[in-house]
């Protein structure tokens, strides 16, 4: 597998392993500054599962292979295309809701730091590389500069109580991205194209998050405002953000690829500085340089033995 990692990075060139995870995790980051723009009306669920639909239709048709893809995997890999659908409409539909009940910050910090834990703990427990010092350090190092990151504005004030419901639905949140992303990261180490595969994974969540789109309305769509998020959200933060990471798993072990989009809060809150006129206390500013150092050490790659 090693070697198998090594062949394909170099045929791909400067742009393979952790610069498309990277540069992914910078699409997403700019989610909840274009969702802030959506009309009053539209439900935050909707929003999100919106651009996952159509987002998801676009990988569906225009990734080569993508049709015959479950064709060419065998029954075992086809069950893992169908949980790989599962976890990826369950991330929208669990994430935005607890960002209703317990704010941006709290869902994105549980959201994004449970995932790289359960990635590189369900990689192990399903046979994969158990993870190793570097990761276990910068993973630590990366969940504790995103939680003073996003936590920061409230470390010096009066915090209301925690909702129980919408904690459970962040980790929820988190364990559906950490499971979608070592199944593509598995099918893909495999030999599937990762176009075909993500295109298959998305189209096929797409197809199943529609009905929580009608049943959220659909009137704020036919709005300008509204029909430009979702177009935003549908070919940057889904299209083009999951075909660079479908690109990034084919060199990059999935647990370290889930470390690494730790870097979609850091734009996030940048973005809401510069664009949205917020303001980030010390505690956050100290969050990010160490949310940076750890996503650093894990985008140098490594010296291997032999």
């Amino acid at each position: 597998m090693r070697a198998l990692s090594t062949a394909l990075a170099h045929r791909a060139g400067p742009w393979s392993g952790p610069l498309p995870v990277l540069a992914a995790a910078v699409l997403w980051g700019t989610t909840g500054t274009a969702a802030s723009f959506a009309p009053a009306g539209a439900a935050p669920a909707a929003v999100g599962c919106a651009g996952l639909v159509l987002g998801g239709l676009l990988l569906l048709l225009t990734s080569r292979g993508a049709r015959a893809l479950p064709a060419a995997c065998s029954p075992r890999e086809r069950w893992l295309l169908a949980l790989g659908a599962l976890a990826v409409a369950g991330y929208p539909a669990t994430f935005y809701p607890a960002v209703a009940r317990t704010g941006v910050a709290v869902a994105t910090v549980l959201a994004l730091g449970v995932a790289p834990v359960v990635t590189g703990l369900l990689a192990w427990a399903t046979g994969g590389d158990r993870p190793g010092a570097r990761w276990a350090g910068a993973t630590a190092a990366a969940v504790l500069g995103c939680a003073l990151l996003v936590l920061g504005p409230g470390l010096s004030g009066h915090r209301a109580p925690v909702d129980a419901p919408g904690v459970a639905a962040a980790v929820a949140a988190g364990t559906c991205y950490g499971a979608y992303s070592l199944v593509g990261g598995r099918l893909i180490a495999r030999g599937h194209p990762s176009g075909a595969v993500v295109g298959v994974l998305f189209g096929a969540a797409g197809v199943l998050v529609l009905p929580l789109v009608l049943a959220g309305g659909t009137s704020w769509l036919a709005q300008p405002r509204g029909a430009a998020v979702a177009l935003h959200l549908a070919l940057f933060t889904v299209y083009l953000a999951y075909r660079l990471f479908g690109r990034g798993l084919r060199s990059t072990p999935a647990s370290t690829a889930t470390t690494l989009t730790l870097a979609e809060p850091a734009v996030a809150a940048v973005l809401g500085v510069a664009v949205l006129g917020e303001r980030l206390p010390a505690a956050s500013w100290a969050g990010l340089a160490v949310l940076a150092a750890a996503l650093a050490a894990l985008a140098v790659p490594g010296r291997r033995r032999g």
